[in-house]
């Protein structure tokens, strides 16, 4: 019983640190972003992690972990049902937390994949389509790829099961995947390209970036700490280090590498390394070597680096740089368990293969559908005036700074 106590308090704690990395993507969006779309991205945030919570707890979670099921898609039925004996909670659930711990620790993930998106279609998406879009995504397509993985379904019954510790693949790419399709659909921002060579378009609070990418460095303890799913003081202690140095890694090397291409030290290049790191080292975080997670996370800094360059080449318009961070470098770490780490062999990295291509086709397919029918049925996008004006005035009727406005076109 003590043992459970410590673990349960653990995973609460890691639970907590989740739900706080929601205020350091608000932070992260806003400040990459210009002022007069503030109050909607702000919207939007409040409303992911409100109506995503609400949504794991209705259908999500049972989807999720349906118990016995064709290893595809299950169901376990409406709400949350806990498992009780002589009238009390079991805490026999499990070793390193109670049923609610679960449900509430699952839930902070679900949210994250739709932040993603709304990162990637900033400024100019009506935000109408976009709630719907999140509803779908967040309460139904998510958890049924989730479950193919962490809820015992076909990928872990492989051979050589899928391994993704704690998202690489089944948050960040999830999330990365629709945001390519959103962004694809939606189109670029007026002013993004001109004459065919992309833009820059400043965020208008740099500082807060900072304190974003800051915060959801603080946040990742939890997210891969508390995927230990117990307080084991090896691995978690393991999987706290691999991920610091990660994420310091692909801080560095995408600053180095951004220099040398660009001639000019890149703050935003240097904080989306240090998120490509902590996405790049989030798959196999308690496999992993310190020397091991400095290599995962320097490569996925220069990922970083090139990823953007092909976005902007491509003519896709992604204003947080979400699709590099949580696709691109979401891909490499989970090919990386199959390279580096305790699990690396060849039909490790087969079946990481696998992984990725399944939820690269589910997250396509299914995205591509939501969002195209909302294109078709109600419209995505925002007027052109709109679109100038701001989506704060248009879409919500105020001002973020109302007292401190600048010029901005």
């Amino acid at each position: 019983m003590e043992l459970l106590t410590t673990n349960n308090v653990w995973m609460m704690i890691c639970t907590a640190l989740v739900f706080f990395m929601h205020m350091g993507f608000a932070f992260l969006e806003i400040g990459l972003t210009r002022q007069k779309n503030t109050i909607n991205i702000l919207f939007k945030n409040i409303f992911i992690i409100t109506v995503g919570l609400l949504l794991y707890c209705l259908v999500g979670f049972n989807l999720m972990y349906p118990g016995d099921f064709n290893g595809f898609i299950g169901f376990a039925g409406f709400g949350l049902d806990a498992p009780m004996v002589d009238g009390a909670l079991d805490l026999t659930y499990n070793e390193g937390y109670t049923y609610w711990t679960d449900f509430l620790f699952q839930g902070m993930f679900a949210a994250t994949a739709a932040t993603i998106v709304s990162g990637a279609v900033a400024e100019r998406m009506k935000i109408g389509p976009f709630l719907i879009f999140t509803v779908l995504y967040v309460g139904f397509i998510y958890p049924i790829a989730g479950s193919w993985k962490w809820g015992g379904g076909f990928l872990q019954t492989l051979e050589t099961p899928f391994y993704d510790f704690a998202g690489s693949t089944l948050v960040h790419s999830v999330g990365g995947w629709a945001a390519l399709v959103a962004v694809f659909l939606l189109g670029s921002r007026i002013g993004k390209f001109k004459d065919g060579k992309p833009q820059a378009i400043p965020g208008h609070n740099i500082p807060l970036a900072t304190a974003g990418v800051l915060i959801l460095w603080l946040g990742w303890f939890g997210f891969n700490g508390g995927s230990v799913l117990s307080a084991d003081p090896t691995l978690t202690s393991l999987t706290l280090v691999t991920t610091c140095l990660a994420a310091a890694a692909g801080g560095v090397v995408a600053a180095l590498v951004s220099t040398l291409r660009y001639k000019n030290l890149d703050l935003t290049m240097f904080l989306n390394g240090i998120l490509g790191g902590l996405v790049g080292i989030t798959a196999g975080a308690d496999q992993m070597s310190p020397t091991d997670a400095i290599l995962i996370g320097a490569i996925a800094g220069a990922i970083i680096v090139f990823a953007v360059a092909l976005i902007d080449k491509l003519k896709l318009d992604d204003p947080v740089g979400a699709i590099a961070v949580h696709l691109a470098c979401g891909i490499w770490g989970t090919l990386a368990v199959g390279i580096f780490g305790e699990l690396a062999s060849v039909s490790q990295f087969v079946s990481q293969l696998i992984g990725v291509a399944s939820y690269a086709v589910i997250c396509i397919i299914s995205s591509f559908i939501i969002i195209f029918t909302l294109k078709k049925v109600t419209g995505i996008r925002v007027s052109e005036r709109e679109e100038l004006e701001g989506l704060d005035a248009h879409e919500h009727g105020m001002d973020a700074y109302p007292d401190f406005r600048l010029n901005e076109h």
